[in-house]
């Protein structure tokens, strides 16, 4: 899936865990055959590159994950959408990346959202709504992973483990000697300064920012992360980390949430039981930090709190 997944765990003996950690990566191997949207090969690949209008049958687990993704992007008043390939392709945030005009843009948003993917549960089958539309799993498929992987390792046995895939968490059990694991969270713009500490016991942690991945055009920084409803990158404003017990949900919501800003996400954050939401803006000058009630269970440092 293009980064890298470090696992560790706590086992009955070194062979146990290595056996563990090797089918928890065979786990993610097999999850990328199917949501991998770089390789047409995959099932998800096959359905991008099916004919628009074909019923493409998928596997219930694929149909499930892309239903998934489509109702939060309805919660989300479309600040998270899967189907975002034709402004992906606009953008070219696969190459060498370019600025498309307005007339562009506009297209590519015709050619995503709701209009890009349908799914009919009684055949159990999806199909693309337009020739330049494609989904991809880039806001939620690192969850999908981490969810199976952890599954995984608990069939064999594992009561502790900490997965780490690409800066995305994910948590159960507990660690030697100790209450839960300790997660840093970076500034926004320097990764390798720390600026927060959250307390993780069976959760799974997601960071969203614009200050990592971006492409550079005419000498100005646009990020990867697209608004699904302007068709723009959006700015590089700082990061957003959630903590969530379903490692999908706190893959998607940190796209969202950081789509949506701190001012509008932390208005619809504040909704959340039982989902953690921390907010780092970066205006130039020190980090104005800012946190929903749920996030207070699992927030035990910050810098200036």
């Amino acid at each position: 899936m293009g980064t890298v997944l470090r696992v560790s765990v706590v086992a009955p003996s070194a062979a146990a865990g290595a056996e563990a950690i090797e089918a928890a990566f065979a786990e993610i191997r097999r999850l990328e055959a199917i949501l991998s949207s770089w390789w047409t090969e995959s099932e998800l690949g096959r359905l991008n590159s099916a004919d628009p209008g074909t019923a493409v049958p998928i596997s219930a687990e694929l149909f499930d994950l892309l239903a998934e993704a489509r109702h939060w992007s309805s919660l989300s008043g479309g600040a998270f959408d899967p189907a975002v390939g034709a402004l992906i392709d606009a953008w070219d945030l696969r190459g060498a990346g370019r600025r498309p005009s307005e007339s562009q843009i506009r297209r590519a948003l015709q050619a995503s959202g709701g209009r890009a993917l349908e799914l009919d549960p009684l055949s159990g089958t999806a199909s693309r709504g337009h020739v330049d539309g494609w989904v991809s799993a880039g806001g939620f498929g690192k969850g999908a992973a981490l969810r199976s992987a952890a599954g995984v390792l608990r069939e064999q046995g594992v009561e502790s483990a900490l997965l780490d895939f690409g800066g995305q968490l994910l948590s159960f059990g507990r660690p030697a000697d100790e209450r839960s694991w300790r997660i840093g969270v970076a500034h926004p713009e320097r990764r390798l300064e720390t600026v927060a500490v959250i307390r993780l016991v069976e959760r799974s942690a997601a960071t969203s920012s614009a200050s990592e991945r971006f492409i550079e055009i005419d000498g100005k920084r646009y990020g990867h992360i697209l608004d699904p409803r302007s068709g723009l990158p959006v700015p590089a404003w700082g990061s957003v980390t959630v903590v969530a017990v379903d490692a999908v949900v706190a893959d998607l919501l940190s796209t969202a949430l950081f789509v949506l800003g701190p001012e509008d996400g932390m208005k619809w954050a504040e909704t959340f039981d039982d989902i953690g939401v921390l907010f780092l803006a970066n205006g130039g000058g020190p980090l104005d930090a800012t946190w929903n009630r749920a996030m207070e269970s699992w927030l035990e440092e910050l810098e200036g709190k």
